[in-house]
């Protein structure tokens, strides 16, 4: 983790990357594995839907080629994050990752609302269904996301991206799960109905899942507080700092899906504290609310020269 302080005209800019230095190497590679596994159960989900006349194959292929699709997606992004700002992007490409996350739920909502439509429309189909294909093409299914889950899971809790590929690859383990009852009930009952049912329920669940990604992308591509830092408490630390009288024109926004920023002016009648101050706020800020780039300027509150032209209403 790296720190660049920097102080001129009562300005302070705290700057850190916090990329564990593995992360990017172990998610390459699981985004590159996760993609070749997923792209085969596809094209065998389609080949044995097609012979099995079975819609839930058909669905859980979709639903599949949506996540290869998303891996990619987040594969490109993920690689693009870590590119160097450049004097056009003096944020790199960062935000990308947030895009890449908004796109994936998008394409999987619009995928499942077809895979639901047709769901519908099969039920008054009488279509034989091969209850045995099902099974064993599902079981397939359970083996391959479970393994890609798993290469996903220690980076759901801090990255959106991440977040997105593990809950869609574990969605699809239990769903797979779904397909292999409908299969032996359909084996022993013979209710081809089974088929669009088990559809139905793998779009109904998936929707219920993807719509937070959906939520949590939109807030952070419109530079909301991302989720799990309250604007509250960040105002209360800074107005509680010592010589501070007011604040303004805080703002807290996401820079990707893995960085949070933020600026704010201090009113500070005493003056300029010096750089000490500044880093430990940049350091507290860090350390409490996990906002590693922090911008703070420092004003005295001098009323012939108001920096804020107008109100804040937030703070």
């Amino acid at each position: 983790m790296t720190q660049d302080n920097h102080h001129e005209h009562h300005h302070h800019h705290g700057h850190g990357h916090h990329h564990h230095s593995h992360a990017p190497a172990t998610f390459t590679r699981a985004f590159a594995i996760g993609t070749v596994l997923n792209l085969g159960f596809v094209i065998c989900e389609i080949t044995y839907g097609y012979l099995a006349h079975s819609l839930a194959l058909f669905a859980d292929a979709g639903h599949n080629l949506g996540d290869v699709l998303g891996l990619l997606l987040a594969w490109g992004a993920s690689s693009l994050s870590r590119r160097p700002p450049s004097h056009r992007y003096t944020y790199g490409l960062r935000a990308s990752s947030i895009l890449a996350a908004l796109t994936n739920a998008v394409v999987l909502l619009v995928s499942m609302g077809a895979i639901g439509w047709e769901a519908i429309r099969r039920f008054n189909d009488s279509t034989s269904v091969s209850g045995e294909t099902i099974i064993t093409v599902a079981i397939v299914g359970i083996i391959i996301n479970s393994l890609t889950a798993m290469m996903f899971m220690s980076g759901r809790k801090s990255d959106l991206n991440i977040r997105g590929a593990f809950l869609h690859m574990a969605a699809d383990a239990l769903l797979s799960l779904g397909v292999v009852a409908a299969g032996i009930a359909i084996l022993f009952t013979h209710w081809v109905w089974l088929d669009p049912l088990v559809s139905l329920i793998v779009v109904i669940v998936i929707v219920i899942g993807t719509w937070q990604l959906l939520r949590d992308s939109v807030n952070l591509a419109l530079d909301g507080v991302p989720a799990g830092i309250e604007l509250r408490a960040v105002k209360n630390y800074l107005i509680e700092r010592p010589g501070v009288s007011k604040i303004h024109d805080l703002h807290i926004w996401a820079m990707s899906t893995t960085e949070t920023a933020l600026t704010v002016h201090l009113v500070m009648p005493g003056g300029y504290p010096g750089d000490a101050f500044l880093w430990e706020v940049c350091r507290e800020l860090e350390h409490h609310f996990g906002i590693k780039h922090s911008t703070v300027q420092v004003e005295m509150g001098d009323s012939a020269y108001p920096c804020a032209l107008e109100p804040d209403h937030v703070v």
